[in-house]
């Protein structure tokens, strides 16, 4: 038992890491002027769901069930009787749980990139927290009417990558496109910084996928396999694709390919073996470079392709469980249709996915709007044009003040914003 809270634990902050790891990734896909802001909305997410899960987070995600709908918040609110005696599992489990939740919310910050406030921004995370992510978690994880049903979700596919990704494409459309958008080229500002963080992400994801068996035995194992094989073909499918249709294989394709891979792997990563991995590899590579294209061919613009990666990516890793689930590998989970099981496993999932994916638009295009109307979400156009990090937060990523001297502070003030001017060599932005 010991062994398996040190590893719950050490998962708890392997994903807590991811965190961070999400802010480089993101921070170095948006431009110069708005890379602080894209970063604190991260780091904002860290502060305002580490609180509320605490209070009632945990109790509503893993109360005792209310109608398959929600745990019951009065269970543990504030954590109460949790926290005293030989309960180090019990809390561990709280503890690995909530960075779940953190990070869920924060995913959906890429969508609106380079134009939220701050403030509002911190307003719909928590009201989506608690009457979006904290139900799904329960649906999913907690007794709910999902798990009930047997739709197969082992690390978060529909609870946290379906869920935001839906959640991105509805705040996309409330919060209108950014200025310029698509005719001026956006292109990240920073790649070093978004290979960083993908590095760090696929790091932290071995906590997220492995630790998600609550315990360090053979099916934390073959999670932490299949989340290495899984992203390791989605990274060369996307290359490949790219290759393919632009001539080229980048580095930030290199980069979403990792995340692809990561995302569709984990709901699947404890009931497939390797060929299922590697096949679900492929298929998120493929798909998720093909489907960054879909905001130019339906005009709405999520800045850092969130819908693309996340929806896409989760629905992937979500419906193939259909097909490519085996108890050849774990005994609990279920053979999908390529393993004799036949189409009730594909049905269940496709339930599963659909359901959380419209629940997720709905309501954040409702609190979105609820915000837009009351506070306002979005940044002046003045505001937008000079850069949010100035307006939001009063600061500059990178600050050239003290190498100015005469002439010289007119070149420095234009590699502040040479990454925004430089034309893109391709339609496709991160």
């Amino acid at each position: 038992m010991e062994g398996n809270t040190a590893w719950l634990l050490t998962s708890a902050a392997l994903v807590l890491f991811m965190i961070p790891g999400l802010a480089l990734f993101y921070g170095g896909m948006v431009r110069s002027k708005s890379v602080l802001n894209m970063m604190m909305m991260s780091f904002g997410s860290i502060g305002l769901i580490g609180v509320l899960w605490v209070i009632y987070g945990y109790s509503t995600t893993f109360g005792s069930d209310i109608g398959g709908l929600l745990g019951n918040p009065g269970d543990a609110l504030g954590l109460s009787g949790l926290m005293g005696g030989n309960t180090l599992e019990g809390t561990g489990f709280v503890a690995f749980q909530g960075m779940f939740a953190i990070i869920t919310v924060a995913l959906i910050s890429g969508a609106i990139a380079d134009r939220a406030r701050f403030g509002p921004w911190l307003l719909f995370a928590g009201i989506w927290a608690t009457l979006v992510y904290f139900p799904v978690a329960h649906w999913v994880w907690g007794e709910g009417w999902i798990m009930d049903m047997g739709t197969l979700d082992f690390a978060g596919g529909t609870a946290v990558h379906i869920n935001a990704g839906a959640a991105a494409l509805a705040l996309a459309i409330v919060l209108g496109k950014r200025r310029g958008w698509p005719k001026e080229p956006m292109k990240p500002h920073n790649l070093p910084l978004v290979m960083l963080g993908a590095g760090i992400l696929w790091f932290g994801w071995f906590g997220f996928n492995a630790g998600s068996a609550v315990a360090a035995d053979n099916i934390a194992g073959l999670a932490f396999i299949n989340t290495l094989t899984c992203t390791c073909a989605a990274m060369l499918a996307w290359l490949l694709t790219e290759r393919i249709r632009d001539g080229k294989a980048t580095s930030l394709g290199a980069a979403s390919g990792v995340v692809a891979g990561l995302v569709a792997i984990t709901p699947a990563c404890a009931f497939v073996d390797t060929w299922g991995a590697l096949t679900i590899g492929v298929f998120a590579g493929v798909l998720c470079a093909l489907a960054v294209g879909l905001k130019y061919r339906l005009g709405y613009d999520d800045s850092l392709d969130v819908v693309g990666v996340h929806l896409i990516g989760g629905l992937v890793g979500t419906v193939l469980i259909g097909f490519l689930a085996t108890t050849g590998v774990n005994a609990d989970g279920a053979d999908g249709l390529l393993y004799g099981g036949g189409a009730g496993q594909l049905g269940t999932q496709l339930v599963g996915a659909v359901s959380v994916l419209v629940y997720s638009f709905v309501l954040a295009a409702l609190i979105g709007l609820l915000v837009k109307a009351t506070i306002g979400f979005r940044a002046d156009p003045e505001d937008e044009a000079s850069g949010v990090d100035e307006s939001e937060h009063a600061e500059s990523a990178y600050e050239f003040s003290s190498f100015r001297s005469g002439g010289g502070s007119a070149i420095a003030a234009s590699a502040n914003t040479l990454a925004d001017k430089v034309p893109a060599s391709s339609g496709k932005e991160g």
